[in-house]
């Protein structure tokens, strides 16, 4: 049997991506490989939102070349946001490489192994098959019409296009047939979701859809935009009982000017408005964000209006990440990358600090509760799961043959940190 090795970094999108790559390799007659040097076909899925993201992905290219060398019959591939509409830089800089291939753009790397191993590649290419996860993604919508200043993933994903509902509850039940509990609905700009279908459907609709589907216990969304957050959204998270109270909102920045830079499309009070709105209407969500530090031309003042923001609202999560100058962004050919590399640094590291101390003390309030928590598998040596807040649940009791992945057990929280809690099954 032939192996296959998938890497991949970046979004739940590019997650998702592999996922369904694995699925058709293993309709082809692959079997995964914990390693590129037992892999007969090896593809590293690309991100390039960061310029980090970006430089891990060369490292692992470059790494593989002597691999390459050595056995020019490995089918070695590159797909993802690297990946553009052109790919002649790419192919004069990685030449050992034998397919690249833009993001959701399967069928290159199909139609190669298929002329090399002879063998019917029809039908490989489709909904999620497979998948041993008690918990996955769906995508429901591809690309992003925003073209925000700094992101360069409407130039790689392209316009938005969504799925039908239709489609999307098949795959839904499909995925609960093969064990699946809960599946979180996916888009660069989820509540753009349905725009650009012929029937008048939102995500609300879509939401409404997937909840009834028979034998799934959760739903979960994301990436939201807060311009696109409408009211059916807002009403369809508290009252839809498999919804997950919880919702995650990207501000980017604090201020106003630096919104404005970014082509964000909402200001300071505007936010804060749209979450306090939320919060009203769903009492126990659970919030996070995305934030961007030392965007061009970022002040020290500016950057406070950030700060003020995490302080005043208290999210539950925040991603925060330096900005990096991406080529081909509407940043990189009209604006100056000024902020120091260094102040950068500082500056993630004081969200770092703010946060971890909110987030204690969310947690904090959690101590002597108890919550359903749908077991995914073990880390560190113990099961884990989420609840509906999206908090991540370890448990003390049950060993590895206590097989509790894909249970729903109510967990007794006896210990609480910023990032996780732990406890035991109550009786």
């Amino acid at each position: 049997m032939d192996g296959y090795y998938i890497w991949t970094v970046g979004c739940q999108m590019n997650k998702a991506d592999s996922e369904r790559l694995e699925s058709a390799l293993g309709q082809m007659g692959f079997e995964p490989r914990t390693s590129p040097k037992e892999a007969d076909v090896i593809v590293l899925n690309s991100c390039v939102v960061r310029q980090s993201a970006e430089d891990r992905v060369v490292g692992m290219m470059t790494s593989l070349k002597p691999l390459k060398q050595r056995n020019q019959d490995k089918v070695l591939a590159l797909m993802g946001c690297m990946v553009g509409p052109k790919t002649d830089e790419l192919q004069k800089r990685f030449p050992y490489v034998d397919v690249f291939m833009q993001p959701q753009q399967y069928q290159p790397l199909i139609d190669l192994i298929g002329e090399r191993m002879d063998i019917d590649t029809e039908g490989c290419i489709g909904p999620l098959v497979a998948r041993p996860d008690v918990a996955t993604y769906i995508p429901i919508i591809h690309g992003c019409d925003k073209f925000c200043t700094f992101c360069i993933i409407p130039y790689r994903r392209g316009r938005e296009v969504s799925r039908s509902v239709a489609e999307i509850v098949q795959e839904a039940e499909m995925l609960v047939r093969r064990g699946v509990k809960e599946v979180t609905l996916l888009g660069q700009n989820v509540d753009s979701y349905g725009h650009d279908l012929p029937e008048d459907h939102d995500l609300g609709d879509l939401l409404a859809a997937v909840n009834d589907v028979s034998g799934l216990e959760r739903v979960r969304f994301l990436t939201s935009h807060p311009n696109d957050m409408s009211d059916h959204i807002i009403d369809s998270v508290a009252e839809l009982d498999k919804v997950c109270e919880h919702i995650n909102l990207p501000f980017q920045a604090g201020d106003d000017k630096v919104l404005e830079d970014m082509r964000r499309g909402y200001t300071n009070d505007e936010y804060r408005r749209l979450i306090d709105k939320i919060r009203s209407r769903i009492p126990n969500v659970s919030l996070s964000t995305d934030v961007i530090v030392g965007f061009c031309g970022e002040t020290d003042a500016q950057f406070e209006e950030t700060l003020s923001l995490i302080e005043d609202i208290k999210f539950d999560k925040v991603h925060a990440a330096a900005y990096s100058n991406r080529p081909g962004t509407i940043a990189e050919r009209m604006l100056v990358d000024d902020v120091p590399q260094d102040e950068k640094k500082l500056r993630l590291k004081a969200i770092e600090i703010l946060q971890e101390r909110i987030a204690t003390e969310i947690n904090s309030q959690f101590l002597g509760s108890s919550f359903d928590v749908l077991v995914e598998g073990r880390k560190r040596g113990k099961w884990f799961g989420r609840n509906r807040n999206d908090k991540l649940v370890f448990i003390n009791d049950g060993g590895p043959d206590a097989n509790l992945a894909g249970k729903m057990v109510n967990v007794s929280v006896d210990k609480t940190a910023p990032w996780s809690l732990q406890g035991t099954i109550a009786s």
